[in-house]
């Protein structure tokens, strides 16, 4: 009777160890599943919105691969599992670096906007650089704010911003030869040439000093 109870008792133990087993195997796939899977919901979500919201993504990536990675240790094909883990961490290193490349090139869109606003006005100017609001009225208030922003910030400017400034310069120069045609006063002519031969020096001298000072930190 006691080894017949003995006997019933090891069984129960085996059986309660090996449903402890399966419930831990069951549990790994499911963490490896919900990885896979969330992997592949963050390539369907809008680019925008993945932008506006790519800390939370992250952070719960970071999650779902530490939890995947954990469940390898109970899973029976371990192999298969690695595989699967491996080929979704490739995709999501893949949206991540087009994601970051995405961020960056919208900042430097929106650095971009936030200098042609100080130069022209607030929406003034956009990536289509149309100066046709410019007219024969209004260009010598047009240069006059352009040449006054930029000497006032001029020690702020990165070689970027310089750049940026020489084609919005060129751009409003070249609006000025269609303006003179129609009707531009000769007084508003000359207090414009004044004020381009006030910039062009100041344009070439900063411009040059900030690539200079961009190649020695590249340096350093």
């Amino acid at each position: 009777m006691k080894k017949r109870n003995l006997f019933l008792g090891l069984a129960l133990v085996a059986l309660v160890f090996a449903s402890c087993k399966d419930e831990k195997a069951i549990q790994a796939e499911k963490s490896v599943d919900t990885y896979v899977v969330y992997v592949d919901s963050i390539g369907n979500i809008d680019a925008a919105e993945a932008r506006t919201n790519w800390q939370a993504i992250d952070e719960s990536y970071q999650i779902r691969i530490t939890e995947a990675e954990l469940a390898l240790e109970n899973l029976k094909e371990r192999e298969a599992a690695q595989a699967r883990i491996d080929a979704s961490k490739a995709k999501y290193e893949a949206l991540k670096a087009q994601m970051e490349a995405d961020m960056q090139a919208e900042a430097a869109a929106n650095t971009k906007q936030v200098l042609r606003n100080a130069l022209f006005g607030e929406g003034k100017i956009g990536d289509d650089m149309n100066f046709d609001w410019v007219n024969k009225d209004n260009i010598l208030a047009v240069y006059q704010q352009f040449v006054d922003t930029a000497d006032a910030n001029k020690d702020n400017y990165s070689r970027e911003d310089w750049d940026e400034i020489k084609l919005l310069y060129e751009a409003l120069d070249s609006r000025k030869n269609t303006v003179e045609k129609e009707g531009l006063s000769s007084d508003d002519n000359k207090k414009i040439a004044s004020l381009k031969l006030k910039f062009a020096p100041m344009l070439t001298f900063n411009r040059v000093s900030a690539k200079t000072e961009e190649m020695k930190e590249a340096k350093q």
